[in-house]
């Protein structure tokens, strides 16, 4: 089973998506108190974790399925296998945030593969693995893996270690993920305060500490610059061409460090976190007896989570990008796809990040775990939207300005997609008001 040993602050641990020691979020109205995770309604270190990893835990114990252990790269290739996990996922962050930091450097960065609801981390020389797995209800819960070989290899759950900053403000006071940007010395350490970014951040804000791969117009960003070059901090779009050879790209399971999988990591961690902050607020809400208190609050994470999902904050695409390795591809294969083939999951890269402007996220199952009066008023909210175009094509409530960016074809296309893959939609999302 699972081991239960719970690190205490400074003790050796995992350090996600390239977090800065001190990491800040990037809201304008911060509006996220924080949570004690042992609340009743919540119950972080109490209840069994509900999450792939604790899944595979299971499997594993029960003999029904058996971790690998490769001579090169340990347990890595077989786990990726058993979580589903792509290898063209893989990203690289070379900057030294990370209690892992003495290990990381340009020569040697760490790698990060991810799918909807796990990342696992990669570090050379390092004993464990990093993983960091979706709870549907108690966000994320993060483990090590011994990369040695052993005859029963489990997964180590990790606690204080890695909630003193995968749960403070830029993961809004939940168990979370961040992508950050620093501006990094030539060994790695950062010489600024790490931020944090999402798909509402400027590109030429980006990706400080990590190596960027693909194709991206001369977009500058702050990718692959060292403190100290010209160009205060910023790179003019980067590829494995620019790079020259920093690190050895055979000691990865792949050459890549994909723009497309990097945006996309981006968008998912801050969509997870706010999909995680409306359930835990509501289940705190419903445990105390203040439910029509949280009513009143409710307006406000409804705002956030449909403003984010719908991509209204999301920063330009000045030029088309393209990634180098098969993520475009094999991400938007795994659908669903409705009756005329289209997919949320399918990318644009011309001038936003996807073809269809609705995360993908509203098909994990932490969303769908969401308490039912606050996912009820997402989905009322969504609808409203989807239907609110001024100009009588389409009939619904919600004109608000700030989803101008939506076109009419964005929002019969966008519903369409709704109704033929989310089961279990509410009655009104198949009938009128609708496309006319």
């Amino acid at each position: 089973m699972i081991a239960r040993r719970l690190l205490l602050l400074g003790t050796a641990s995992m350090f996600f998506m390239g977090t800065g020691w001190a990491l800040q979020g990037h809201d304008v109205n911060f509006d996220y108190s924080p949570i004690p995770f042992d609340h009743k309604a919540i119950q972080y270190l109490e209840r069994p974790a509900d999450d792939p990893a604790a899944h595979l835990q299971r499997q594993m114990d029960q003999g029904e399925a058996k971790l690998e252990f490769d001579p090169q790269r340990g347990y890595l290739p077989s786990l990726l296998e058993h979580l589903g996990i792509n290898v063209d996922s893989q990203v690289l962050v070379f900057s030294k945030t990370s209690t892992q930091a003495s290990r990381i450097s340009p020569a040697r960065p760490r790698a990060i593969y991810f799918n909807d609801s796990v990342s696992i981390g990669f570090v050379q020389n390092s004993q464990v693995l990093e993983v960091a797995a979706l709870d549907p209800t108690q966000g994320m819960v993060f483990y090590t893996l011994a990369n040695r070989p052993s005859g029963a290899p489990s997964f180590s759950r990790q606690v204080m270690s890695c909630l003193q900053c995968h749960m403070g403000p830029a993961t809004l006071n939940v168990p979370g993920l961040v992508v950050s940007s620093t501006v990094p010395r030539p060994d790695g350490s950062p010489s600024t305060r790490a931020f944090a970014t999402d798909h509402r951040i400027p590109l030429e804000d980006r990706w400080g500490g990590w190596y960027v791969s693909g194709t991206l117009g001369g977009i500058a960003h702050r990718g692959v610059a060292i403190a100290g070059n010209t160009g205060a901090g910023r790179s003019e779009g980067q590829n494995p061409a620019g790079w020259g050879e920093p690190f050895n790209k055979s000691a990865y399971l792949s050459p890549s460090s994909d723009i497309v999988a990097l945006m996309t990591l981006e968008h998912q961690t801050r969509m997870t976190n706010l999909i995680l902050r409306i359930g835990w607020e509501a289940r705190v809400a419903a445990e105390d007896g203040k439910r029509e208190e949280f009513r009143q609050r409710l307006d406000f994470l409804v705002d956030e989570i449909v403003t984010y999902m719908l991509f209204a904050d999301e920063a330009p695409i000045p030029k088309r990008i393209e990634g180098d390795s098969t993520f475009t591809e094999t991400f938007s294969q795994r659908g669903p796809r409705d009756a005329q083939g289209r997919s949320l999951r399918d990318f644009d890269l011309q001038e936003r990040l996807f073809r269809y402007p609705l995360s993908y996220m509203v098909y994990s199952e932490a969303f769908d775990s969401i308490p039912d009066i606050a996912r009820e008023e997402v989905l009322r909210a969504l609808y409203d939207v989807l239907t609110g175009v001024p100009t009588g094509v389409l009939t619904g409530k919600d004109a608000s300005p700030k989803f101008a960016h939506l076109s009419v074809e964005d929002r019969r296309a966008v519903l369409e997609i709704l109704r033929d893959t989310k089961p279990q939609l509410p009655a009104y999302w198949k009938s009128s008001p609708g496309v006319q």
